[in-house]
């Protein structure tokens, strides 16, 4: 058994939006990033969560596989998986050795060798971009756009299946021009076959406020039915 060991926030045994297909989700323990729109501020910190090896988790996975059908299989979420990619390089290992799908669910904000050998073992990525431009990235979520699209141009060099994930976010990034730009993205990269747009929700904030800390982004109302079917008629090829 593997000497591994890695921290996870929470399981969800049943996923059906964390990649294709039902999914046994596993929300990975610590992230670098400090996102205005966070939904898991408990997963910042990297220590709190509770240790599995990656033998643990495969062996829970498995109870479930009979769920999966073609599409099914384990995704690894977070907080953000790449600053545990050794542990997850080993988790994903073991599923494709027991003919588990695999889905990585990321910000991309990490690229080093331990992470380019994890995508290895990847079948499809979520790439989560979150902005168009570098100062919005630079103000709402502390890296450099450059990380996510270097990241990109390596899917695209190992030709895995890539969907583009962006929250919309009102004032912010709910315009047509935003959702022109993702279009232009994914047509650049032959790797990307779907883009996901995903409705800014306020369900989190009851988190903060048990963390004691402020949610930025707690006076942002959620966009409309009719902004998002604008917003996604313009990526409707991708859908």
């Amino acid at each position: 058994m593997s000497k591994i060991k890695g921290y996870i926030h929470s399981i969800q045994s049943l996923g059906t939006v964390d990649g294709p297909g039902v999914r046994f989700v596993v929300f990975m323990q610590g992230c670098p990033l400090r996102c205005s729109c966070c939904h898991n501020p408990d997963t910042w910190e990297y220590e709190k969560g509770t240790e599995y090896t990656p033998d643990t988790l495969i062996e829970k996975a498995e109870r479930y596989v009979s769920y999966f059908g073609n599409q099914g299989g384990i995704t690894l979420s977070g907080g953000e998986p790449l600053i545990q990619s050794d542990f997850a390089l080993s988790v994903f290992k073991l599923a494709h050795k027991k003919g588990i799908n695999t889905c990585l669910d990321t910000s991309g904000c990490v690229l080093n060798d331990s992470a380019i050998s994890l995508l290895d073992e990847c079948d499809r990525v979520l790439l989560d971009i979150k902005y168009i431009n570098n100062t919005d990235y630079k103000k709402y979520v502390g890296c450099s756009i450059d990380a996510p699209m270097e990241f990109l141009k390596v899917l695209n060099d190992k030709k895995i299946a890539t969907t583009i994930r962006q929250v919309i976010i009102p004032t912010i990034n709910d315009n047509v021009k935003n959702a022109e730009k993702l279009l232009e993205i994914a047509k650049a990269h032959s790797c990307v076959d779907k883009i996901e747009l995903l409705p800014f929700r306020k369900m989190c904030q009851v988190k903060y406020e048990n963390l004691g800390i402020e949610f930025p982004f707690q006076n942002i109302p959620s966009p409309d039915n009719e902004k998002m079917a604008e917003l996604n008629e313009v990526i409707r090829e991708y859908k």
